[in-house]
């Protein structure tokens, strides 16, 4: 059986999510209108809300629904 190669992360998701949220902004930034760069703002935003969603998930304040 093969093991899975597994490594300990070193910065937290929400960073991560950040950091790749201004990447595809400054990659699209340099592109003219269009589909491409629709694209790749689109993947920031949804990096955007899943870092968000990442920090109310870990939050102290979560509580379970009544």
């Amino acid at each position: 059986m093969k093991k899975r190669r597994r490594f300990k992360q070193t910065t937290p998701l929400k960073e991560r999510l950040m950091a790749f949220a201004e990447e595809v902004r400054e990659q699209a930034s340099a592109l003219p209108p269009g589909p491409e760069r629709e694209d790749l703002l689109k993947r920031a935003s949804r990096a955007d809300t899943a870092a968000h969603i990442d920090e109310w998930v870990n939050s102290s304040g979560l509580q379970s629904p009544t």
